[in-house]
């Protein structure tokens, strides 16, 4: 509160000093009010204040959100302590990699083996199938699993309707989720005791309906079928069959530690022998399950976080927190002087300082308690936005004691450590001086703020320069040259018993479309998963390992490889399909051959061939992994395990192109669903973690650099005011305009320089080690950094042009009235 003169004071008694302690609640509200009376009184400098940290808050609590739900992942289990999933290790390429998948010998066989050690089993058989309820709701359910009966025990799925002991027990029963539900019935009870079919074969009954699965589990499916229904599968029959997840349960006072000494032996009775004949090495590993959902390069996994992504987050957090905390600052350090009587008069009339402390420490708190009401409103506003960026539901649960926790630590947080530097510099000035109106902030205030300037804009800078770089990699990586055909190609999943069976079939039918170029049966596909065997090799004593891509003949065209060497499949040498394969480049030159040399030399695959293969030609490498590995070792081979349709398409009228594959499809897998998606779309499967990155540097550089500008428009509000007669003086000796804007701008643009010199150098070095993940990298181009500043100064500079033109346009002799 100022005050107009010390007259309005005289009838006070000046020795009088009131009783703080007896009226502490009375006292408390005096600061309140003053606190609000001098947050209207400057509404300009407020609004920059609250709609800065407003913002800065809502990202924080954005971030919360995500970042909570990824640490608490699968932490609603009652059993989480003790529940573990079993992976397989195994060194390829010099890499030890984790794989999800094992057999359905492996859980049985634990319980058996360590029955003091492990309590329960529990396998898991990630599936995909066509459900009906009636002809009129059909669907091909992606998230369904084969489960054994002790699932809903050992996990921790209420269910709404059912038992959990018993409701999966009977082979010919069915577990919805309430989605699931009321997808096929309309609504949870009326699902109850109906039946489903089950890839128009299996008859099963519904006996439970549960909550959906929370968004961080890590896994994630709508319906449970017995397991028993797929005893007789191969993978139920054979060790070398992968295919399911399997968790253990320990028994109470069991030690993991014990348990995993015993695996090696556990590997050796079962598995040893395999191992020794195909020339591979598998150990056994156990992940407690609250690590499973943030484990890092494990392969298989249903569905899980990543933990870089969340460090991301909690670093632009607060980053963006701290430019807003500069601000509060920054402008409540500089409007010391419009107090300084106020606070004078404050501490003739008794105050102590730590009273004067408390005061600005109470306003800072008031106005950290309003930005987070309003960051709270744009919260709720900016949700599905965010949603839809990140790909991922987030939602405030206000029933969570967490949310308020984190809450009222923010405001405690930012109040307290934003306001302490003004509340200690307001506090400490000379009474005199302060009375006199002849306080000045000094030359070491100036430098503070000019150094949390600094410190703004440098935030700025750096996370421009990690927008352009991830974004000029991004389109690098998809207009790179893979060395394969993807124009206007379409794969389509063979994901059902229908198609598989009738696959051929479906070959020739959509050959003999007229929009079709190019048809090619694969195992896998361009971005996405292959095998890796072992290998016998000519002249080579070591087993040698490759990828592996088993074909029919017509993939080398489909694709539109290239041949450098010998023959491509031929349908006249019918011995091709057992005794010839193709290797790209790389699996020559890592066997010491040249493409001629690999030629009419012979490989055997260890585990699948029972004579050996001659190598009939080497195609040009094609990036048929993701681009942020290098080409590895490909071997080409006919053969039966098809798991998808590559189907490259004729320019001209696609969708009737579809639309006549559509039909096609209904004939091989009749009553299944055509589902197909472009190659173009692999790009946004394979890099979903980096787009999403660029997407949430590009969002929060324009919230940091929105920010740091409100706080530099209130600086240039300051100065110009501070400098409004000297203005007006310069204008009377003949400044133009533009000489009264670039002396004003120039002061304030120094620290954004400074910024930009410091910020560069440091934005190199990150993105270079972000490159790094990159087998394929674009050039860090010199032309992206004085980019990066020009861009932040640009902005600077319209910030603060805007207050100085209109300083420079005003009319002198007003200016010249100013005190």
């Amino acid at each position: 509160m100022a005050f107009k003169s010390l007259t309005e004071y005289s009838a006070l008694n000046w020795n009088f000093k009131p009783d703080y302690t007896s009226k502490m609640p009375l006292m408390v509200k005096h600061y309140i009010k003053i606190a609000w009376r001098n947050l209207m009184k400057s509404k300009m400098f407020s609004v920059i204040n609250v709609l800065g940290l407003a913002i800065g808050i809502a990202v924080c609590l954005l971030i919360f959100l995500f970042v909570n739900n990824e640490f608490t992942a699968d932490s609603f289990h009652k059993n989480k302590n003790e529940i573990y999933q079993v992976l397989r290790y195994a060194k390829i390429d010099g890499h030890q990699k984790s794989v999800a998948y094992l057999s359905g010998l492996y859980g049985p066989a634990l319980k058996a083996d360590f029955p003091g050690a492990v309590d329960k089993v529990v396998r898991v058989l990630p599936n995909n199938s066509l459900v009906a309820a009636g002809h009129d709701r059909v669907f091909n359910e992606k998230k369904i699993f084969a489960v054994d009966p002790a699932f809903l025990d050992m996990f921790s799925f209420p269910l709404i309707l059912g038992n959990d002991a018993t409701a999966l027990s009977n082979p010919g029963s069915i577990v919805l989720t309430e989605t699931a539900a009321k997808r096929y019935f309309g609504n949870v009870r009326a699902a109850m005791g109906k039946t489903l079919e089950l890839d128009k074969e299996l008859q099963l009954k519904v006996t439970g309906v549960m909550k959906d699965v929370p968004k961080n589990s890590t896994l994630d499916f709508d319906i449970l079928v017995p397991i028993e229904n797929y005893k007789n599968a191969p993978y139920f029959t054979h060790w070398i069959n992968n295919s399911m997840y399997t968790f253990v349960q320990l028994s109470p006072g069991a030690k993991i530690d014990q348990l995993e000494a015993r695996l090696p032996g556990f590997m050796q009775k079962y598995m040893g022998k395999e191992m020794a004949q195909y020339g591979f090495n598998f150990s056994l590993g156990l992940m407690p399950l609250k690590d499973v959902y943030l484990a890092k390069d494990m392969f298989g996994a249903q569905r899980h976080g990543d933990r870089s992504i969340i460090y991301i987050f909690l670093s632009i957090a607060i980053l963006i927190l701290l430019i807003a905390c500069i601000n509060f600052v920054n402008l409540s350090t500089i409007r010391a002087v419009e107090r300084s009587r106020e606070i004078g008069l404050r501490k003739v009339l008794g105050a102590y300082r730590k009273q004067l402390i408390g005061q600005f420490m109470g306003e800072s708190l008031l106005i950290t308690c309003t930005a987070c009401a309003l960051a709270i409103i744009i919260l709720y506003f900016a949700l599905p936005f965010c949603n839809q960026m990140l790909g991922y539901q987030l939602s405030v649960d206000w029933t969570r004691p967490a949310v308020y926790i984190f809450i009222v630590s923010i405001i405690l947080i930012v109040g307290l450590l934003a306001g302490s530097y003004p509340a200690l510099f307001l506090s400490g000035f000379p009474p005199v001086q302060a009375i006199k109106g002849k306080l000045r902030l000094g030359t070491g205030g100036t430098n503070f703020r000019q150094v949390l300037v600094v410190v703004q804009f440098m935030i700025s800078v750096f996370l421009i320069i990690g927008t352009i770089v991830i974004s000029k990699q991004l389109h690098f990586v998809k207009n790179k040259q893979l060395g394969y055909d993807q124009s206007q190609a379409i794969v389509v999943r063979i994901d059902n018993g229908d198609l598989y069976d009738n696959r051929d079939l479906f070959k020739q039918k959509v050959l003999n479309e007229p929009g079709v170029e190019a048809v090619s049966l694969m195992s896998g596909e361009p971005g996405g998963f292959f095998d890796t065997y072992f290998f016998n090799v000519e002249g080579k004593t070591d087993k040698w390992s490759a990828h592996t891509e088993y074909c029919d003949f017509q993939y080398v065209k489909a694709l539109g490889l290239k041949l450098l060497s010998g023959r491509d499949f031929s349908t006249g040498l019918p011995t091709d399909t057992t005794a010839s394969v193709l290797l790209n480049q790389t699996a020559a030159a890592s066997l010491g051959w040249t493409p001629e040399q690999a030629v009419g030399k012979w490989i055997q695959n260890t585990k699948n061939d029972s004579m050996r293969r001659t190598v009939i030609g080497v195609v040009a490498d094609f990036s048929f992994e993701s681009l942020k590995q290098s080409i590895t070792p490909l071997v080409i081979t006919p053969g039966d395990d098809n798991r998808l349709v590559y189907i490259r398409l004729k320019g001209g009228s696609i969708p009737a192109t579809l639309e006549a594959l559509q039909k096609d499809y209904g004939i091989a897998a009749p009553g299944y669903p055509f589902e197909y998606s472009f190659m173009d779309q692999q790009f946004e499967n394979m890099y979903r973690k980096d787009i999403k990155q660029q997407k949430l540097l590009t969002s929060f550089s324009i919230l940091a650099i929105m920010i740091a500008s409100l706080g530099l428009f209130g600086l240039a509000v300051f100065t110009t005011n501070k400098r409004t007669k000297e203005v007006g003086i310069r204008k009377i000796l003949g400044s133009s305009v533009s000489q009264v804007v670039l002396l004003l701008a120039s002061d304030l643009l120094k620290p954004v320089i400074i910024a930009a010199v410091i910020a560069i150098p440091l934005g190199y070095m990150a993105m270079h080690a972000w490159l790094q993940n990159f087998a394929y990298q674009t050039r860090l181009s010199w032309w992206i950094f004085p980019l990066s500043a020009v861009i932040t100064m640009g902005i600077a500079l319209f910030t603060v042009c805007f207050k100085a033109i209109k300083a420079g346009r005003s009319n002198p002799v007003e200016s010249l009235k100013v005190e």
